[in-house]
């Protein structure tokens, strides 16, 4: 007992507690910590994603986002912004800008832009500072969600801009909330966790995976429904349809009206 009291008593027994601890703290780290980086394209046999990711980048996205994706006065860097965005800004045209606005408009997709360059810039993204990823199949199936609910989700929280249908409306400064119409599940999802343009982000806290399911199926149920009337008027309300009762109205009364005086001077 008295030599395990004189080894505890020595000057170096401190730091090789603080050694041993920081070890073990680390150890556990890299052990459980979730991997989405480059680390996660080696470990899934893919690790040329990466290097084929950064080829893509330096050719179509360094001149607006810089050679290192930190950010040019054309273009917010990217670190940190993950394979959600990625894939929703590609995926749907938006980038790369041919026109840089008040806000990038969805194209027709150039002929590099392909799943597997995708994959691949969106590996390269990851491996910069992460980010949020892209979700599942099973994430974003609207047969598994709750589309009453996911209703009204979307109208506690999308349609001061969207309108009640998705199908979109105009913003201040040039900007607009794009029609959802052509968005499909996986770009609603990703939408939503990265907040792109003027939309703000909801994250996993805000609203649940679940609910975003919830919302996608409303979404999805909306462009399906078919229109009662025979014609939608671009489905943006009562407001526009009030206004055709109201110019139907008028112009049925002044024809009527002119009509009678043309019959009384016949007369």
């Amino acid at each position: 007992m008295n030599s395990i009291t004189a080894r505890r008593r020595h000057p170096l027994a401190r730091l090789a507690v603080v050694a041993l601890a920081l070890g073990l703290l680390g150890g556990g780290y890299a052990l459980f910590a979730p991997s989405n980086s480059a680390d996660a394209a080696i470990a899934s046999g893919k690790a040329d994603d990466v290097a084929e990711g950064k080829s893509l980048f330096v050719a179509h996205c360094s001149s607006c986002h810089g050679m290192n994706a930190e950010g040019t006065p054309m273009g917010p860097p990217l670190v940190g912004v993950g394979a959600a965005a990625v894939d929703f800004q590609v995926s749907s045209g938006r980038m790369p800008a041919a026109n840089p606005g008040p806000q990038m408009q969805r194209k027709p997709l150039g002929e590099w832009v392909t799943p597997e360059a995708i994959n691949q810039l969106s590996a390269y993204i990851m491996s910069l500072g992460g980010g949020p990823q892209r979700p599942s199949a099973e994430m974003v199936d609207p047969a598994k969600g709750d589309a009453a609910k996911g209703g009204e989700l979307f109208r506690a929280n999308c349609i001061q801009c969207h309108n009640f249908v998705g199908a979109g409306g105009a913003l201040t400064y040039g900007k607009y909330a794009p029609n959802l119409n052509e968005s499909t599940p996986e770009q609603i999802y990703e939408a939503m966790v990265t907040g792109p343009q003027a939309m703000p982000v909801f994250n996993d806290s805000t609203i649940t995976p679940e609910d975003k399911r919830n919302m996608i199926a409303y979404i999805v149920q909306m462009r399906e429904l078919k229109d009662p009337g025979g014609f939608g008027l671009g489905r943006i309300g009562p407001v526009t349809e009030g206004l055709v009762v109201w110019i139907a109205g008028l112009s049925f009364m002044s024809l009527t009206a002119i009509w009678i005086t043309a019959k009384k001077r016949k007369k």
